[in-house]
């Protein structure tokens, strides 16, 4: 389901304890999950998610199914720690995951314009589903 997901949303909170809520584009890369600040219009790059993870790296990001069939419905939370990527390969690895996953990403150029590539290591998974199967 992570694989396959086309958006998440993340869960932040700073150091007085205020969370925050995004939904972002991610990307499933080995044991990691990869998310960029990208070009979409913001109001600044100072972005809050980012000063958020330097004061306080531990995150979830939430990826859910909804359907009007409630039997249908099912939901991943992965808990873990956020930091930015700064190693040069792992940034390419990830920008090329993303842009494989997301092609809106070919035309934004996303690997000249990504502000920040973000890892998410998870520490716990959790699932769940109304019925069992796929």
């Amino acid at each position: 389901m992570l694989a396959r997901a086309r958006v998440g949303r993340l869960a932040t909170v700073d150091a007085a304890g205020q969370p925050m809520v995004v939904p972002v584009c991610f990307a499933l890369l080995g044991e990691r999950l990869y998310w960029a600040v990208d070009a979409k219009p913001k109001q600044t790059r100072n972005l809050r998610r980012l000063r958020n993870i330097a004061e306080n790296p531990r995150v979830s990001l939430v990826v859910d199914e909804w359907d009007e069939d409630w039997q249908r419905l099912r939901w991943v939370i992965v808990e873990g720690t956020a930091v930015e990527v700064t190693n040069a390969d792992e940034r390419a690895r990830a920008l090329d995951a993303l842009v494989a996953k997301y092609p809106q990403y070919v035309t934004m150029q996303l690997a000249t314009v990504a502000h920040a590539v973000v890892a998410i290591t998870p520490a716990r998974v959790i699932a769940w589903r109304a019925t069992p199967g796929d």
